[in-house]
């Protein structure tokens, strides 16, 4: 199975357990591949983290007004610039592979307009993260 389709598993297994208010290990598939489950959970472990930083790019927008399906897309697109080496022995995907695979996501399975708010969220936090180690060095 390819990492775009585990990542969408991912998605999957982040939004049922947000829309269902179900424990996130209840709602995997017996054979969830290992890469699937530890993005997930490593999602819900930053939670705190990353919808901070979704808040803080959805200019007019709360964490709560945003639909399930697009907070999951935006956690573990952010999870994966932020902590690029969150799933061991894997190679982290390219900040700008992760915003593309997220967007893409949002184009197939959200609304018209989600791409775009998707993509201006990822986009304005791959900025300020980039500035941010900058300053850094």
């Amino acid at each position: 199975m390819r990492r775009s389709q585990q990542r969408r598993a991912a998605i999957w297994a982040l939004y049922q357990a947000d829309l269902l208010d179900r424990p996130l290990e209840k709602t995997f598939p017996r054979d969830t591949h290992a890469f699937t489950r530890v993005l997930a959970i490593e999602v819900e472990r930053h939670q705190p983290e990353l919808d901070e930083l979704i808040s803080r790019h959805a200019s007019g927008w709360t964490l709560d007004r945003i639909a399930p399906l697009e907070r999951s897309i935006l956690r573990v697109a952010l999870l994966e610039l932020l902590h690029p080496d969150a799933v061991p022995g894997e190679t982290p995907i390219p900040p700008e592979g992760a915003i593309d695979e997220a967007v893409e996501t949002a184009k197939e399975f959200c609304g018209a307009d989600a791409p775009g708010f998707v993509n201006g969220i990822l986009a304005a936090a791959l900025r300020e993260l980039r500035v941010r180690a900058g300053a850094e060095t």
